[in-house]
């Protein structure tokens, strides 16, 4: 198992290749550029490259260039002094600055307009910049680890991104594989997820996935990467509620509602029992008719309670919770019976 400071977890060849790569590149000090797809982990690459490297004991300063304001950007990256705008009362030390010796994590660097680049690549060529509103010229040693998760070449080709930043910042490209590209790395990830979210509950174990759950999240194309199936695997967790038992039911997508409209009971009955219907209504249909209203009628007698329903109608445990899943019958309030 691969892990780094945090967890980079997964045996594949995939992602094994990206971690060789960035564990030779700590020794060099020379930036470097990942490109990954949102959720896959660039971060956690990045902390990996500065703690093996020669800088692990200095600083490690991080900033998404896309989650701050372009007018406040410079001044993160770069300090200003006071007076160089409104609201500036004293200095402030940016973000180079703090990482002076040690390392910086430029996360969705694609997204830095051209006027940044420019100051940017001074400060990668002499290692030189000044304050926002300042005349000093300060010197730092910094080392720059930089992230996308768009196509910076294209972008370079559109006049959207220098050339020659794109360059300096790549003297070393490392490609971070998607979740789709290792899924042999699923089940170890979600077992890993699925501990942590046990003991944040309190629970003393982890029981495990059903096949039928694990198959589900090796089907899935997870678009979202790592940080789609960490969220999927506790929100699975945490609905399930039974630590005793495998975790059946995996919920993909919480924004889908459990309160469809059924087929009302009376109405199902009629579907099902009655032969004077002017058109044909087929065999499946009517059978799933008669079944969910059996579920609800079961269901109803036993005040909603999963286990006594599942005796009455001799199902086990599992098939009784599949039938109320097929059928959109959410029960009352999750109680472990």
């Amino acid at each position: 198992m691969n892990r780094t400071k945090d967890s980079m977890i997964g045996n594949s060849d995939a992602l094994a290749a990206a971690l060789d790569q960035i564990s030779h590149l700590a020794r060099i000090d020379r930036p470097v550029l990942i490109l990954g797809a949102r959720g896959t982990g660039k971060e956690l690459l990045a902390e990996r490259l500065h703690f093996l490297s020669g800088r692990w004991d200095r600083p490690l300063i991080k900033i998404n260039c896309a989650a701050i304001a372009e007018s406040l950007l410079e001044s993160e990256l770069f300090g200003h002094e006071p007076g160089a705008f409104t609201g500036a009362r004293s200095t402030h030390h940016g973000r180079f600055e703090r990482a002076d010796s040690g390392t910086l994590f430029l996360d969705e660097l694609a997204t830095m307009s051209l006027g940044l680049q420019e100051k940017l690549l001074r400060l990668v060529e002499y290692g030189e910049f000044e304050r926002l509103g300042g005349q000093q010229t300060l010197r730092v040693d910094v080392r720059i680890v930089a992230a996308t998760n768009g196509d910076i070449r294209e972008l370079a080709r559109q006049n959207k991104f220098r050339e020659d930043l794109l360059d300096r910042l790549s003297f070393d490209v490392v490609h971070l594989p998607s979740l789709s590209q290792r899924p042999e790395d699923i089940p170890e990830l979600a077992q890993h997820f699925a501990m942590q979210m046990c003991a944040e509950m309190g629970w003393d174990l982890f029981a495990g996935f059903t096949p039928k759950a694990l198959e589900t999240l090796l089907q899935h194309d997870w678009p979202g990467n790592v940080r789609e199936l960490k969220n999927t695997v506790e929100r699975s967790v945490y609905r399930w509620g039974e630590p005793e038992l495998p975790v059946a039911e995996i919920i993909l997508n919480p924004f889908q509602s459990p309160y469809q409209d059924p087929l009302d009971p009376v109405e199902a009955e009629t579907v099902t029992l009655s032969s004077d219907t002017s058109e044909p209504v087929a065999f499946s249909v009517r059978v799933a008719a008669f079944e969910e209203k059996l579920l609800r009628d079961a269901l109803e007698q036993n005040r909603h309670n999963q286990r006594l329903t599942a005796t009455a109608l001799d199902l086990s445990y599992d098939q009784l919770r599949g039938m109320v899943r097929k059928y959109g019958l959410s029960t009352r309030s999750r109680r472990i019976q």
